[in-house]
């Protein structure tokens, strides 16, 4: 069975390493009940007081239909009076009206609850998966996450807003049947209660192994709904490879693996009802043989007898209904689990509470560096804005392998930085470490003097303008996604940005111009086209960083030639760091560092490194098309 790791448990090492990030989602930890989501039923407790009234009324009504039973065949039917009979239908048909009306709220109040809190935990657990570290998703499939939020809190719903207003109103019927039966005739009473441990303890087995199964059932339909999201997300290359037929068998074994134990689940809730039923019918039936032998010998009255067998289907009714709930309170349970383990998954990249240092006014640049460390030279006039001092990182899901090796590097204010090397070197994971995506295991990222750690994680981040290689896009409008960067700009704001990174005019070719829906991940539109989309956003957002990933690496020789002008714009007067797949995008930078498998092995300008590092010389001869002494 193909899983994520979402069984597996935490190592043990955690507490010991603090740079250790946890990202796996762990069903090992204390299994909590459905006693968790009280935190979320208390911002309704007016709404709850008034559905436990409504359901203890419903209750009162029930268990008084069984005393207007007896009412109605004691002194009206037996009376022979016309007059009484009728008194005794309205008593009757008054307790229905009651019981009618006091269901009404009841089902109104409880549904209600059910989908208020489960609106309210959706929005927090969204709310919260939005501040874990990416680590976190590393581990664990969004069409999983998607799965805990969609299926898992429905089934909530359901339990809420049904199931647990049936448990609470047949633990009512049960405890006031059986109180009426005490009183009403003590011997029938315990011939019906011998028959009660009979029906709990197959409805306490069972339902432990309903709760067992339960979650195994969640989780494979997490499974199901995770391969279909990969299957359609990926339509292409499973056409482009004729993959149809092997991905239909893979998710046909799925769905059967989760029809498997979903037929477990139904077999031991089936099991657990037939239990209930055959164990509470037969001690009605004994009941009803010694009830009989009494009404016959006239020590009670047929509506004695009558009144108390209505009491009797009550109580096992109330058994019945408990039996068939307990399976879906288990099953919730199963759900349960999985919710709060998103709820209580903390993400290791905390913010601080300094607020970020104004940036300061640019200023000329100094002479270029050759040399690798931390510029702490007499020369340096001003402190670096960047520098990283000491930087060791490891990626959680590869802790035996260092990503970056003890990087010392700085970077003045207004400096452009161009980050070469072969792929893998680590130029991209230093812009993740900017962005604080994730903190390295030794060392300090620094602005102007302080550590990025101790700033306000949104405040940092609000200082970096970022352009991946791979833009994300969103299924919303064009409009929407350009003003990702910045929800304030006006649409004047936004349409000029879009014409600097030369994307107005094929935004104004599509059926809605800027209104137009771009689809799941901008498949509406080409590989240039989104990143110009990328473009525009880093010109809206207006940070004094920039973080270039290849900007212009999908965009034809034209494009590439106006969004490398307003990129050279945008650029002016602020620190921007560049990494380089094709050495002509960056020849004029003021300085590039070249970096092979996580270290600094040479920085300068084009000119110097072409004379000083041989894995420069080497790209550059590849690039372009020089011979190459080695």
């Amino acid at each position: 069975m193909t899983q994520l790791d979402i069984n597996q448990e935490k190592p043990a090492s955690r507490d010991q390493d603090p740079h250790h990030q946890q990202t796996t989602l762990d069903s090992g930890k204390d299994k909590p009940g459905l006693n968790a989501f009280l935190p979320f039923l208390r911002p309704y407790r007016l709404q709850v007081i008034y559905a436990l009234i409504a359901l203890v009324i419903t209750a009162g009504a029930m268990l008084s239909l069984g005393k207007g039973v007896q009412f109605l065949i004691d002194s009206g039917l037996a009376s022979g009076s016309e007059a009484d009979l009728t008194k005794a239908l309205w008593i009757f048909m008054g307790l229905v009206i009651l019981l009618g009306v006091g269901s009404f709220c009841r089902f109104f109040l409880v549904s209600w609850l059910g989908e208020r809190v489960v609106a309210d935990i959706r929005k927090a657990i969204f709310a919260h998966l939005l501040t874990l570290s990416p680590s976190f998703f590393e581990d664990n499939s969004p069409s999983e996450i998607q799965s805990r939020i969609t299926s898992d809190t429905t089934l909530l719903q359901s339990v809420i807003g049904s199931s647990l207003s049936i448990a609470l109103r047949s633990s009512l019927m049960l405890v006031g049947g059986i109180i009426f039966l005490l009183v009403m005739h003590f011997k029938l009473t315990l011939i019906l209660l011998v028959c009660v441990p009979f029906v709990v303890i197959p409805v306490l087995y069972f339902g432990r192994r309903v709760r067992r199964l339960s979650r195994y059932s969640q989780d494979e339909i997490a499974n199901v709904g995770r391969y279909l999201s990969q299957a359609l997300r990926h339509i292409k290359v499973v056409q482009a490879f004729t993959h149809e037929k092997h991905d239909e068998q893979r998710f046909s074994a799925a769905v059967e693996q989760a029809f498997a134990v979903s037929v477990k689940r139904i077999l031991q809730r089936s099991w657990l009802a037939l239990m209930a039923i055959l164990l509470s019918m037969s001690g009605i039936g004994i009941m009803l043989w010694f009830g009989g032998k009494d009404v016959i010998s006239g020590a009670i009255s047929a509506g004695d007898l009558a009144s108390f067998l209505f009491y009797s289907i009550v109580v096992a009714g109330a058994v019945t209904a408990l039996s068939e709930v307990m399976g879906e309170l288990q099953r919730a349970a199963g759900a349960t689990e999985r919710i709060m383990e998103l709820l209580n998954e903390r993400s290791v990249i905390v913010g601080g509470q300094q607020p970020v240092p104004a940036v300061p006014e640019s200023k000329s640049m100094p002479e270029s560096q050759n040399t690798v460390g931390v510029n702490n030279s007499p020369e340096a006039q001003t402190t670096p804005l960047l520098t990283l001092q000491d930087v060791t990182f490891r990626y959680p899901t590869r802790p035996t392998t260092a990503v970056l090796k003890h990087l010392n590097f700085s970077i003045q204010q207004g400096e452009t930085v161009a980050l070469v090397g072969p792929s893998g070197a680590g130029k991209s994971t230093l812009f993740e470490l900017l962005l604080r995506f994730y903190d390295p295991q030794q060392g300090q990222v620094r602005f102007s003097g302080q550590d990025i750690k101790t700033f306000d994680l949104g405040a940092w981040r609000q200082q970096l303008a970022l352009v991946p290689q791979e833009t994300a896009l969103f299924d919303q409008s064009v409009t929407d996604n350009l003003g990702y960067a910045n929800r304030d700009a006006s649409e004047n704001v936004i349409q000029s940005a879009a014409k600097q990174s030369n994307a107005h005019e094929f935004i104004q070719r599509l059926d809605k111009a800027y209104e137009t829906r771009l689809g799941e991940d901008g498949v509406r539109l080409s590989g240039g086209q989104r990143q110009r989309i990328a473009i525009a956003r880093a010109i809206l957002k207006d940070a004094p960083i920039l973080l270039l990933d290849e900007a212009t690496s999908a965009l034809d020789a034209q494009s590439e030639h106006m969004v490398q002008a307003a990129l050279e714009q945008l650029m002016i007067g602020r620190t921007t760091l560049v990494i380089a797949h094709r050495l002509a995008t960056v020849l004029n930078a003021d300085r590039i560092i070249v970096l092979d498998q996580g270290e600094i092995i040479a920085q300068g300008t084009h000119s110097e490194l072409l004379e000083t590092c041989a894995l420069y010389k080497r790209l550059a001869d590849l690039q372009f098309g020089e011979p190459s002494a080695n």
